[in-house]
């Protein structure tokens, strides 16, 4: 099966959701996902609520933070741009130690001839 590799461009949650969902369901399948979260996007890797929490528990789906815990727990790759990390103020300590930190370039070698590429 082909790699599943994802960049996300904008700190949008709901993108990122929709980013997890697939990914988790690619790994589920057997596949291997990466999710980059570039610059402003990197933000989206702290735990504060999103937006819309309430409404995915309410309608009973899990928050973005558990959702992005249970990909990572899957196998989901996500890395955080560190340029990005140093434009929103996050410090890399504070994440959770299966995020990786590192730059678009970085991400762009790894990305094969047969590789899925999307960028959300």
């Amino acid at each position: 099966m082909r790699r599943l590799k994802i960049v996300l461009l904008t700190a949008d949650p709901e993108r990122l959701r929709g980013a997890l969902a697939a990914a988790a369901a690619h790994v589920a399948l057997g596949g291997d996902a990466d999710i980059f979260l570039q610059m402003d996007a990197a933000a989206l890797v702290s735990s504060t609520p999103a937006p819309r929490d309430a409404a995915h528990t309410a309608a009973g789906m899990p928050t973005l933070t558990a959702l992005m815990t249970e990909a990572l727990a899957l196998g989901v790759k996500l890395t955080a741009c560190q340029s990005g990390l140093t434009l929103t103020a996050i410090d890399a300590r504070s994440l959770d130690p299966r995020i990786a930190i590192s730059g678009t370039v970085a991400f762009l070698q790894s990305v094969g001839d047969t590789d899925r590429l999307l960028f959300v």
